[in-house]
Parts: structure tokens; sequence; C-alpha cells
């Protein structure tokens, strides 16, 4: 077998009506669930403006060499409807641009539902007015090469986060999130609560009505000294 060069065409695949439950829940209320760690590094941020306030897919991963998009060629052919191609590159942002406007075009065209890069892109204007969801970590004027290696449908590192074929990823202007896919049920049950909880806290924020007591119990746990007086 060619590891560090190969593509498997399989990955695991949760159900639609799974995926589905995770509409319209912020990326927040998940990574609140999940001990604040399923988050990627906020040097992947959103490049595009798309129309839904919260979006979600399933990964479809490729690893590649830094400045290399050949692997992301063949991800594009494979990709269809409600996946998410996400891609590690080295984590490098001194590399080459490994995607433009050409290129996500046809990622549209497929109907894929958006597209995580830890690299660089170019063509910021054309991408700044797509739907699509399009996250990259800086963007590179300098253009890709096509030589390879690299793998589809493996265990990657993108943003931080292990990222594995067929974990649920929930993107929004916040960020994104990866939910391993034999997690999801549990994860989106514990979602659903705090993003109810989280409701009824902004409720209470906006009428006055929050119980900021803790935040004094917390000083008075932590010995904080309270001085009425000037400095």
């Amino acid at each position: 077998m060619a590891v560090g060069n190969r593509v498997y065409l399989k990955r695991p695949m949760v159900s639609d009506e799974l995926l589905n439950e995770y509409q319209g829940i912020p990326a927040a209320n998940v990574a609140d669930c999940m001990g604040r760690l399923s988050a990627l590094h906020p040097r992947v941020s959103l490049k595009s403006s798309p129309k839904q306030p919260v979006t979600v897919g399933r990964a479809l991963t490729v690893k590649t060499r830094g400045g290399d998009n050949l692997m992301i060629h063949k991800a594009l052919n494979m990709a269809g409807p409600g996946d998410v191609i996400m891609v590690s590159n080295d984590g490098g942002t001194e590399y080459r641009a490994l995607m433009g406007e050409v290129m996500l075009g046809y990622a549209i065209y497929k109907q894929i539902a958006g597209l995580v890069i830890d690299g660089p892109i170019r063509d910021s204007d054309a991408v700044e007015a797509m739907s699509m969801p399009v996250y990259a970590n800086g963007t590179n004027p300098a253009g890709p090469y096509k030589d390879g290696t690299g793998e589809i449908n493996t265990p990657i590192a993108c943003g931080g986060i292990s990222v594995n074929p067929g974990d649920i990823v929930v993107m929004d202007r916040d960020g994104v999130i990866v939910v391993p896919w034999q997690d999801a049920e549990e994860v989106l049950e514990g979602a659903k609560k705090i993003q109810a909880k989280d409701a009824a806290n902004v409720h209470a924020a906006l009428t006055g009505d929050a119980d900021r007591q803790w935040v004094e119990d917390a000083l008075k746990e932590q010995g904080t000294e309270i001085i009425d007086d000037q400095y």
C-alpha cells in the first residue's frame, strides 16, 4: 500500500437525518458540550459570505504537501452535496495558495457544503462574494503546484484539530467545529440543551434579570481583596 500517496473512496457516513439535526445550532453551542476542545485554530477563518448562519456537512479529508493541490483536485472530483472538504497543508501560511476562483467555482457547481483549508487561497474579491462557506488561514497570489503526493479520506490535522473522514463539521462566522462521527448523537443532545440554556441567558442579560452573584462568589473563593478606596 502506498502510504502517503493513496485515495480511499469510502468513509463512515452518518445519516442525513442526524446531519440535519445539527442545522441551526451555533458552533459555540456545539463546542461548549465537547470540553471546548473541538474548534479549529482561529487562523483558519471565514473568507466568503455564506447565506446560512450555520452550515453542516461530512468531512472529506485531504492531506497534501505544502503548496500542492493535486489531491484537492481529486477530492473535488469525488465530493458531492453535504461534503466539507477539509485540507491539511502542513499548517503553512508561507506556502502557495491552494485554491482560487476556478476551483471554488467548480466546488459550487458540485454543491458541496463547504471548504476548510489550513493553507492560503487567492482571488479574494471573488471568494468574498461566494455564498459557499470557504475557510482558509490566509491569502497568497502565488499559485500551487500539481505534483502530489498526498492522501484522501485518511486522518488529518486541520487547524490544530484531529479530523477523521466522515466527521461532522459545523461552520459559522465564529469558526469551525469538528464532531467525531462516533460521538455525533451524544454531542447533538448536549448541544441542543446548551442552545436552549444560552437563549434563556441572552434574554436574561437583555432584560437585566441575569443573576450575577456568581462573580462575587468566585472572587471570594479565590481570596480576592475588594478595597473601597482609591489606588
